[in-house]
């Protein structure tokens, strides 16, 4: 039993010694000596002090061992891993300990080790790596300078495809989806829309024309933070049929011939024009109103457009509660097709609509008299408009989708 203390009192005091063997080395380190030079005033192996700096191990065998030196503390309210978390990695690399306990014994998520390990390790001719902490403390601050160069700006074809999709008034995400295709096999011409978005935006880079902005559907050149829709009051003498008594095949888009409709609303109120999206196909027709949105010129304009519709394009149609549906019964009863009305300050319930007056705004901007378009420049734009690919259909055009469905 004496025996066995004496040996645990002989390991810890090696340990104390090594302890205080390492602190001196970095100390002596960091004051600019060279590592013989460190190693020679403490009393080590010059070997003994480039696996301490670079957190290599003569035996690789070892299994793992607790820490040399106890854990110390989480590196506080930096995201970032400083010098000292990264000697530390090397040192428990060492001993073999699992990314895991690492990450407890530093206060930091696993992930976050394990991805320091990845990106900045160092990989040997034969493929062997080795984590070292100096090395990886040099890779880190390398990529930090800000601001770094967009892959748009680095390319002088991928900024002219989407220059050239932009004028043509393309969303950044169609952009993209269309450059996946178009080059599946060249990743350096592959982006994200929140790229495009940033390229746009982000003051000083210069990447795209700053005028390209412009060109996105809201025509904003910066983001704006959502605000909080307007409340409105029913203006119906019929009674309304809300939105949750609409049947649930027109809830999930399954079968066609569900319509959603809406005005978008010229200078001082004073002319509109009127959209109905398709819920199932995003197939969009507009209504010609060059005489006002009165109730009346409303109801003609969508029993004139829905009569052209086949019977079982013709199921339903849903409508805010504007003052312009006044007269939402008489078109029931002359189209057979019942009208629901969404809740107050419930914009997303018309999502598909939302969505096209957001797209038809390129074309027909706030503040501008929107009763000078002929009807025939109205079918131009949902032509265009039709024949736009859409996520939401797979990359498929609206006007492809009804093809389909009207042949099938």
């Amino acid at each position: 039993m004496d025996f066995k203390i004496r040996e645990l009192r002989t390991v810890a005091q090696g340990r104390k010694k090594l302890l205080r063997e390492r602190e001196a080395y970095f100390q002596l380190m960091q004051q600019g000596l060279s590592n013989n030079e460190a190693c020679q005033i403490v009393g080590i192996n010059p070997k003994t002090g480039r696996r301490w700096r670079n957190g290599r191990s003569a035996d690789r065998k070892q299994k793992a061992a607790p820490p040399v030196r106890p854990a110390v503390p989480p590196s506080g309210a930096s995201r970032y891993l400083c010098d000292d978390d990264r000697i530390y990695i090397a040192d428990r690399l060492r001993e073999k300990a699992t990314i895991r306990s690492i990450a407890a014994e530093l206060g930091r998520s696993p992930s976050t080790i394990s991805r320091e390990i990845r990106r900045n390790r160092t990989v040997g001719t034969r493929g062997q790596w080795h984590y070292r902490p100096h090395a990886a403390q040099a890779r880190a601050d390398a990529r930090r300078p800000r601001p770094k160069p967009g892959k748009i700006g680095q390319n002088p074809e991928l900024r002219a495809f989407v220059q050239n999709h932009l004028d043509l008034r393309w969303s950044p995400e169609q952009i993209c989806q269309a450059l996946r295709a178009r080059f599946p096999d060249r990743p350096e011409m592959h982006v994200v829309h929140e790229t495009v978005y940033q390229a746009l935006y982000v003051q000083g880079r210069g990447e795209l024309r700053r005028e390209l902005a412009k060109a996105l559907r809201t025509g904003r050149v910066r983001r704006k933070p959502r605000r909080q829709a307007q409340q409105r009051q029913s203006r119906f003498r019929d009674p309304m049929v809300m939105i949750s008594e609409r049947p649930a095949e027109a809830e999930d888009r399954a079968v066609p011939g569900h319509w959603e409709g809406d005005l978008i609303i010229g200078r001082d109120g004073a002319s509109a024009i009127g959209t109905l999206v398709e819920r199932s196909t995003r197939y969009v027709l507009l209504l010609h109103l060059p005489n006002g949105r009165g109730t009346e010129r409303v109801r003609d304009a969508l029993v004139e457009t829905v009569q052209t519709l086949p019977a079982h394009l013709k199921r339903s149609l849903t409508w805010d509660q504007g003052s312009e549906m006044g007269r939402h019964r008489e078109f029931t009863v002359a189209t057979d097709i019942p009208v629901y009305f969404c809740d107050p300050a419930s914009p997303w319930q018309r999502g598909s609509n939302e969505n096209t007056n957001g797209l038809l705004r390129q074309y027909f901007p706030k503040g501008t008299d929107l009763s000078v378009h002929a009807r025939e420049h109205l079918a131009a734009v949902a032509a265009e408009l039709n024949s736009r690919p859409r996520k939401t259909l797979g990359w498929e055009t609206p006007a492809e989708r009804l093809h389909k469905l009207l042949t099938a």
